[in-house]
């Protein structure tokens, strides 16, 4: 199998991440078919879809007749078998529950054709967590987009002992072909490259604000002003979710038993409260004003 021979895409779990990562393909000319299995998260998918691309047209992004074919290259359904059994490449992006990503790799690997690789974009789950659940681990690994899937560049190839080196060739290419930077990491490890070294940042910027050292505003202020990130940890956490970054700690913590996994206070507090970010108008910042 070849990059040339990728033409259909599916992908599993119609959220945020989904939905973004199924726009770019479609944008890029792939067919692509987005699913998932509530209704009331495709609809507000597709609306998504049918707002963007004119809004790209508006900027002067793309051109009427690209932003047709974009939107004649994708469609949603509930039904994983009808996402799927056409595929070439399969990105699953559906929240992070290993029992449930098992399921839906299981489901795959009977419905997609044999040659289909099935990646799953999971930001801390290694594939080969997943991979022995089907007949073709060779054609698994993880392909981790960031967030927002269509604006950030860096995109993780995670190559698990299981993983042939003709996936990770291709899934390098097929990140290529979408005009984002992919990066190949050997070997699996825990939090992958990227997440790694944020994760460390985030939880010196917690300890530091549970200690009374400064509060949310001044520690962002200081990451972004003095050295030169985009968004402070605090803000970027409400942008990713609260909840994503509790259910991360608490599945690391099932795995490794080490107390230091655990979601710190203010996570578990925020997580408590129903207050994850941005998507719910509340997290580490107040965002009830925002539409």
């Amino acid at each position: 199998m070849k990059i040339s021979d990728v033409k259909n895409i599916a992908v599993v779990g119609a959220g945020n991440m989904g939905h973004q990562i199924a726009t770019l393909c479609a944008m890029k000319g792939y067919k692509t078919v987005c699913t998932d299995v509530k209704q009331e998260v495709l609809e507000k998918a597709e609306s998504f879809v049918d707002n963007y691309l004119p809004g790209r047209v508006k900027k002067g992004k793309m051109t009427e007749e690209q932003a047709k074919q974009a939107r004649d290259n994708i469609r949603f359904t509930q039904s994983l078998e009808d996402a799927a059994k056409d595929a070439d490449y399969v990105i699953e992006a559906v929240i992070e529950v290993l029992d449930l990503k098992r399921k839906i790799f299981a489901d795959l690997d009977n419905i997609a054709p044999e040659h289909a690789i099935l990646a799953t974009n999971s930001s801390f789950i290694v594939s080969s967590r997943i991979a022995d659940v089907t007949k073709r681990p060779e054609k698994v690994c993880n392909l981790h987009f960031f967030n927002p899937a269509l604006v950030m560049k860096l995109v993780e190839v995670v190559q698990g002992p299981h993983t042939s080196d003709e996936t990770v060739e291709i899934s390098m290419e097929l990140c290529n072909s979408l005009e984002k930077v992919p990066v190949h990491l050997k070997k699996e490890v825990d939090g992958f490259l990227l997440n790694r070294i944020i994760r460390a940042i985030f939880n010196e910027a917690q300890w530091m604000l549970e200690m009374g050292v400064a509060d949310v505003e001044d520690i962002d202020k200081a990451c972004v002003y003095g050295a030169g990130h985009p968004m402070g940890p605090f803000r970027l956490n409400d942008l990713t979710g609260i909840d994503l970054a509790y259910t991360m700690a608490m599945e690391n913590f099932k795995a490794t038993g080490d107390f230091k996994d655990l979601p710190s206070p203010g996570v578990v507090e925020h997580y408590i409260k129903g207050e994850y970010g941005e998507k719910t108008g509340k997290g580490w910042y107040d965002y009830s004003d925002k539409k």
